[in-house]
């Protein structure tokens, strides 16, 4: 990771490290969606031999392998799962929206109604990593805010089967049908429909870069979450900090991806040069090492600044995915921070609590849209109608200037369906 001082870069720079490239595939995610459009089941099948090495000859997950999938899954994961699930609960019920209704003035009455959506379709990685706190992340918002039925799409293996984990996950969310295929051809299939899985009306879920530009092209036709890009951190770090503790978030977040961004601001540059020899340290240790080790490479920056309220400003203007404030008094801060998809408050609340466990969700905004979008939550799956009764009379009432607003607008014929109505004003059809 590199070093930088305040006159070495800008918050826009470090902004731009972290920015998809949609550009270099929207071509191909085109056609791939175009072909599932025309074909259905068959090109699903056809882009499952070719990118998942799986010849199948159904889509449908059944009720037999989630039950195997279930049992393989160790006895203490499952509860770990039914543990976080019930977190999740907790904090996404506070969430839960209720409709009103007006009736304060003679002979009207105005209202809202909450409407859960119809069908969502939740899309879960099962490529190089496979997430099942993401089907809990997705599926139980949904479930809190009433949708009926939730269609949930993963890669399968070369062997046809899906991951243990997701299915357990799923069970435990109430996901109601589980489909085996993948990438911008599995948007393809929710958004227009094939043979086997049905058209949904909204599509929530993060991927790589294929599926993210999938989500782009077929918003419109369905509803999307977010055009997520690659996941990112940004710590802010004063003299209190433990440089272990830093390292291994940083880690944390670059095992991801080779895209995935990690920036740390700090005021020492003692704890700059000491988290540096901490990634070094641990960096070997890791599974996935030379995927942290490009990202770091690439997308790592370290930058000491003079103040904290100076990384606030710079943490501000690049809106991070994920936010810590390692520091004395995290409470002090948070304040001031207005642009983040989730901020974890002192060193002993790494990224990966929220990520798993704690109970809000983890499926955030990317690429500085923390600046106007919120984290994923039951209102993703609702939608709002609302409904309005006058009688005759309180009709009359208002008539007048509901025909003068009509006619300043030049439309007659809205002003004349008042006058019909009451028998006041200008009727032209009269």
């Amino acid at each position: 990771m590199k070093i930088l001082l305040e006159k070495d870069t800008t918050p826009a720079e470090l902004r731009r490290l972290s920015e998809s490239g949609f550009l270099r595939v929207e071509k191909t995610v085109h056609t791939i969606l175009d072909n599932v459009r025309e074909r259905g089941d068959a090109a699903l099948f056809e882009y499952c031999e070719k990118f998942d090495h799986a010849k199948l000859r159904s889509l449908f997950v059944t009720p037999e392998e989630i039950e195997s999938g279930v049992s393989a899954v160790d006895r203490e994961f499952l509860s770990i799962l039914s543990d976080a699930a019930e977190n999740i609960r907790v904090f996404h019920s506070r969430q839960v929206q209720h409709g009103f209704e007006i009736s304060d003035r003679p002979g009207i009455t105005l209202g809202q109604r909450i409407l859960p959506l119809d069908c969502v379709g939740l899309y879960i990685p099962g490529g190089t990593a496979s997430y099942p706190s993401t089907v809990l992340m997705n599926a139980i918002p949904a479930k809190l805010a009433g949708v009926p039925e939730l269609i949930l799409v993963t890669p399968p293996k070369p062997d046809g089967s899906v991951s243990p984990a997701i299915l357990a996950a799923a069970h435990v969310a109430g996901v109601d049908r589980i489909f085996k295929v993948g990438g911008a051809q599995a948007i393809g299939a929710l958004a227009f429909g094939t043979q086997s899985i049905p058209k949904v009306d909204k599509i929530t879920g993060p991927g790589n870069v294929y599926v993210a530009a999938a989500k782009r092209q077929v918003y419109g036709t369905v509803d999307i979450d977010m055009v997520a890009g690659p996941s990112e951190i940004l710590i802010i770090a004063d003299e209190s900090a433990n440089p272990a503790f830093i390292a291994a978030d940083i880690l944390a977040q670059a095992e991801h991806d080779p895209m995935a961004a990690s920036f740390l601001l700090t005021t020492s540059i003692s704890i700059a040069a000491e988290t540096i020899r901490e990634v070094e340290r641990q960096l070997p240790l890791l599974s996935r090492r030379d995927t942290a080790e490009i990202s770091i490479r690439d997308n790592g920056r370290i930058v000491v600044l003079n103040s904290l309220s100076e990384a606030v400003v710079w943490s501000n203007k690049i809106a991070p995915e994920h936010l810590e404030l390692c520091v004395a008094d995290p409470f002090a801060l948070l304040s001031g921070i207005r642009h983040a998809g989730s901020v974890f408050l002192g060193s002993y609340t790494p990224e990966a609590l929220g990520d798993y466990f704690a109970g809000p969700n983890h499926t955030l905004p990317t690429c500085g849209t923390a600046r106007f979008a919120s984290p994923l939550s039951v209102d993703d799956f609702i939608k709002k109608s609302s409904y309005v009764y006058y009688t005759r009379e309180a009709l009359a009432e208002v008539s007048a200037k509901v025909q003068a607003f009509a006619r300043c607008e030049g439309l007659d014929a809205h002003a004349n369906s008042v006058a019909l109505r009451t028998g006041t004003g200008e009727d032209q059809y009269a």
